[in-house]
């Protein structure tokens, strides 16, 4: 097998592939276009891949998870618990003598923890300042983008269980 084809050994890639040094600094239009293109397919690929994931996300049930007894914490108490994985820390605050609310403990804006103030009746994130409604997680100041994912309580004869997450 050579790779020579004329007299003079000049390789045969340096043939086929003439490349100017000068030249190697500019891009065609042909070129630019298919950079363009595949970078184009490339981001609509991924957000194709966003939004499928996103999706199935939502469909997936959730399992019921005993959290609490009924009365086992006082009015304006705070119970820690994990749900729907063990990775997925939340926060239960009893609000009233019937009444209990139920939200994801990691702030919408860069994942800190937030914790209830009882003075202020609402949650905090210490990292930002960011303040959340105790009624339903909604933003009531600060940079979070969204309300806080809320878990879903049901409450079965003296049991409250975790049922499913809204907002996610």
């Amino acid at each position: 097998m050579t790779f020579f084809r004329n007299p003079s050994k000049e390789p045969l890639w340096k043939e086929e592939f003439s490349v100017l040094a000068s030249d190697e600094r500019y891009v065609t239009r042909r070129q630019f276009t298919k950079f363009l293109t595949l970078a184009s397919l490339g981001m609509f690929v991924g957000n194709l891949w966003i939004l499928l994931r996103s999706r199935f996300a939502r469909a997936r049930q959730f399992s019921s998870v005993k959290i609490a007894q009924v009365g086992e914490i006082p009015v304006r108490g705070v119970k820690l618990f994990t749900y729907p994985t063990p990775q997925d820390h939340c926060i239960m605050v009893r609000t009233g003598d019937d009444e209990y609310v139920a939200y994801s403990q990691k702030c919408t804006h860069l994942s800190c923890a937030v914790y209830y103030s009882a003075e202020n009746d609402r949650l905090e994130c210490p990292c930002h300042r960011g303040f959340f409604s105790i009624k339903d997680g909604s933003v009531l100041q600060g940079p979070p983008p969204r309300p806080l994912p809320q878990v879903t309580l049901v409450r079965d004869g003296s049991k409250l269980l975790a049922t499913g997450v809204k907002g996610t």
